[in-house]
């Protein structure tokens, strides 16, 4: 079947046994380079009341100030110290975020940078996040305390030893010219700075940049289990280039379309642990295919600093934030898979072409047409009868819905008209959203 959209969720899905969010929650989203006190308000306004059961947020620790390009996102991932101090905020705002989002039941799953220190191109200096000195060429780090000693050169086997290429899993995978340590002494720092999160009060300490090529022995060579407060998730944002990494871009109409059925069907599926990207916004200048403004960091003011999250009337997002997980559609997909927890994958149907529909159990279903032909065919869904709220066209308010309302008969079956040119081509009823 060439269901090719389908593809899409796979840069998506990120699987876990135990994701440790709260019972009834099923999903997290990454609200990439947000401050912390945007964070904090945003899971007592939003998050809670809407079914997430946490947030990925950016690196908390100091990291080099970059001013060439301007504060681009990955400054976040040249790290200087652990010390907890970024545009995104400082201690004080950070233990507040925590407090107050482990308060409402949304966890804080933290993107810990704890593998490497900034590469060399940082020169030296006190250009960094809290202020402290460094020198990246001799590889001293006072502020933690690294020097030279606790450190592996040349381990990319790239000709200039740092990643040229990020297609080539090896070179991504040995950091390039960002180094890598291994002493005894870095080992224990790793520990310190794990135990020193969990005491903040972050269930999820996320070790991002960390290759998989050194995790075998991970645990059991510290000699250290992280608590049920610091569980510990691998991701690599290196590679996840391609995959929105560095925030959303402006998208077009059929961008955010296609976009919004990957999601749906993710969040839909009941494979994997799933996270929504929710990011900022800049304009996209496309040269040979690639993305030549893809190094862009945050909304910021003309000082640097990181632009406030406003919400519009509309709930949607201002000051250049797009947040995704705003989004109508993405929301209540995000409620939908609450709603079909542990109910097992159902009634696949497909017309060996780009329309696919499925079920969980009795208590959803979902129906997508990506094809260039509307689409008008009766489907087995497994529900109980009754009539139904579309969650993408709309949404259930009281008795009524404000949106397309789906019949099913006795016997399980409803009746799906599609147009492709639809703004969102793509149905989902659950029991919840029973009229």
């Amino acid at each position: 079947m060439g269901i090719c959209f389908l593809l899409l969720i796979v840069g998506f899905c990120w699987a876990q046994h135990n994701p440790n969010t709260h019972s009834g929650t099923t999903s997290i989203v990454h609200l990439f380079e947000w401050r912390w006190a945007d964070i904090a308000h945003e899971c007592e306004r939003y998050l809670a009341p809407n079914g997430f059961g946490g947030v990925q947020i950016s690196p908390p620790n100091e990291n080099v100030i970059i001013t060439d390009p301007w504060q681009p996102w990955w400054e976040r991932y040249q790290p200087v110290s652990y010390k907890l101090c970024t545009r995104s905020g400082n201690e004080t705002e950070f233990r507040d975020m925590v407090t107050r989002c482990n308060n409402v039941g949304v966890h804080i799953y933290v993107d810990a940078v704890i593998n490497h220190m900034c590469g060399a191109n940082a020169g030296a200096g006190n250009h960094a996040t809290c202020g402290s000195y460094f020198n990246a060429k001799t590889k001293d780090f006072p502020a933690v305390p690294y020097s030279g000693w606790d450190f592996n050169d040349l381990k990319c086997k790239s000709r200039s030893g740092d990643i040229e290429n990020y297609h080539d899993m090896f070179q991504v995978i040995d950091l390039g010219g960002e180094p890598i340590t291994g002493s005894d002494y870095f080992e224990n720092g790793r520990v310190t700075e794990f135990k020193y999160g969990a005491k903040l009060g972050t269930v999820i300490r996320k070790w991002n940049g960390e290759k998989m090529a050194y995790l075998k022995n991970w645990g059991e060579g510290w000699g250290f289990v992280p608590s049920d407060r610091a569980l510990v998730f691998v991701d690599n944002h290196d590679n996840q280039r391609g995959h929105g990494a560095g925030g959303a871009s402006i998208l077009t109409f059929w961008d955010a379309r296609l976009y919004k059925m990957a999601v749906g069907f993710m969040l839909a599926h009941p494979y994997g642990f799933t996270r929504v990207m929710s990011s900022f916004r800049w304009p996209r200048n496309f040269v040979d295919g690639e993305d030549t403004n893809d190094w862009v960091g945050p909304p910021s003011e003309s000082d640097g600093s990181t632009k406030a999250v406003t919400i519009n009337e509309d709930t949607t997002c201002g000051n250049d934030w797009v947040c995704e997980h705003r989004w109508r559609q993405i929301k209540n997909m995000v409620i939908f898979r609450n709603v079909v927890d542990g109910q097992p994958f159902s009634n696949w149907w497909d017309n060996d072409s780009n329309q696919v529909a499925f079920g969980r159990g009795d208590k959803g279903f979902i129906v997508f047409n990506n094809d260039d032909w509307s689409m008008n065919v009766d489907l087995q869904t497994g529900l109980p009868a009754g009539t139904y709220c579309d969650v993408i066209s709309g949404q259930k308010e009281g008795s009524g819905c404000t949106g397309i309302q789906v019949y099913v008969s006795d016997d399980g079956m409803a009746n799906f008209q599609i147009s492709n040119s639809a703004e969102d081509p793509f149905v989902a009823i659950h029991v919840n959203a029973k009229l």
